[in-house]
């Protein structure tokens, strides 16, 4: 089952190279994880990037906890 990120991120190398990205936008995955890690709320985000919705926000921490749980094979 596909989880809820697969909807807001994209993947298309002839958009930032491949870069995980905002569908629609060139906003990279990186830079909004970037921005919360700075300790930036969701509504500054917004603010700076009017053309994200608050599921895209969602959607990239989502994507970043399926990353992270990532289960190497030994």
């Amino acid at each position: 089952m596909k989880s809820a990120w697969h909807e807001r991120i994209e993947s298309d190398p002839r958009i930032l190279r491949g870069k995980p990205c905002v569908k629609g936008t060139r906003i990279p995955v990186a830079l909004l994880l970037g921005c919360l890690a700075a300790g930036r709320a969701t509504e500054q985000i917004l603010t700076e990037f009017p053309d994200l919705q608050p599921t895209d926000i969602a959607a990239c921490l989502d994507f970043a906890r399926e990353l992270a749980d990532f289960e190497a094979v030994a």
